[in-house]
C-alpha cells in the first residue's frame, strides 16, 4: 500500500520534547518534509529537515503553506522567560497566533503540548495560561486539534533547571506509590510524549478536539 506523504512544521523544536519529535518525524516514512522554527539552528540534520531561524514574532502565515500537521511544542517557565508578559508570549500568544496562521493556510491538524492541571480559571498563573491557550486553540476553525497534558517531563535538557531536577528525583522515588487514580501524576519521558504526538498525527482523529492526559500518553505505543 502506498504511503500518504505528509508535511509537518514544529515550533519549539529545540526543546526537550520538540527535539525528540524532530527525529521521530524525519525518520518516519510517512513524512516527506519536516520544517522547524527555531531561534538558532539545531545540531541534528536530515535530508527532510528544513530549518527556519527566526524569533516567534517573525513567524508569518507564509511559513504554514503546504503544511499538513502543525506541532506546537513551545513551553517556558516564568523564571526562564524573565517576566509574566514574556512567559505569556511563549506559552499563550504565540501558540494562538500560529494556530491562526495554520487555520488560514488549511493545515489539517494542530497538536499542542499543554500541561496537567491546565485550567483557565486556575489561581495558579502557569495553569491559567495553559488553560486559556487550550480554550483559544480549541475554538479555531481547524479540522482537528489535539491537546497533550503531560505530567512532569523528564529527559536530558540543554539548560539546567534546578527545581525540575529535584522534581524528577522526587517523582522517581515516589513513582511506585502512584498507582490507580494517581497513575496520571507519574512523571513521563519527553521522548514518549513526542512519540505519542506523532502516532496521534498519523492516525485519523475521530474528534475535532481531543485531550490526552499523561496516563493516556504513556500508554500510546
Amino acid at each position: 500500500m502506498k504511503l500518504e506523504k505528509r508535511t509537518a512544521i514544529i515550533s519549539g523544536a529545540s526543546g526537550l520534547t520538540g527535539s525528540q519529535l524532530v527525529k521521530f518525524l524525519c525518520e518516519n516514512d510517512n513524512y516527506e518534509k519536516v520544517t522547524i522554527i527555531v531561534r538558532k539552528a539545531i545540531a541534528y540534520s536530515h535530508p527532510k529537515l528544513v530549518t527556519k531561524v527566526k524569533n516567534l514574532n517573525q513567524v508569518t502565515k507564509d511559513d504554514f503553506v503546504g503544511v499538513d500537521d502543525f506541532f506546537c511544542c513551545l513551553g517556558s517557565t516564568m523564571k526562564k522567560a524573565g517576566s509574566k508578559e514574556a512567559f505569556e508570549q511563549v506559552d499563550l500568544i504565540a501558540p494562538i497566533q500560529m494556530g491562526k496562521f495554520a487555520q488560514t493556510q488549511g493545515v489539517k491538524h494542530m497538536l499542542v503540548i499543554s500541561a496537567m492541571g491546565a485550567n483557565p480559571d486556575s489561581n495558579v498563573d502557569y495553569n491559567r495560561v495553559k488553560g486559556t491557550m487550550e480554550d483559544k486553540v480549541s475554538m479555531l476553525s481547524l479540522p482537528h486539534v489535539s491537546i497533550f497534558r503531560p505530567s512532569l517531563l523528564t529527559g536530558n535538557r540543554e539548560e539546567f533547571r534546578l527545581g525540575e531536577r529535584f522534581g524528577e528525583m522526587a517523582m522517581n522515588v515516589l513513582k511506585p506509590a502512584f498507582v490507580g487514580p494517581l497513575r496520571k501524576y507519574r512523571s513521563i519521558e519527553a521522548k514518549q510524549v513526542a512519540f505519542a504526538m506523532m502516532k496521534i498525527a498519523l492516525k485519523k482523529p475521530s474528534r475535532t478536539v481531543a485531550i490526552y492526559d499523561s496516563e493516556t500518553i504513556a500508554q500510546i505505543k
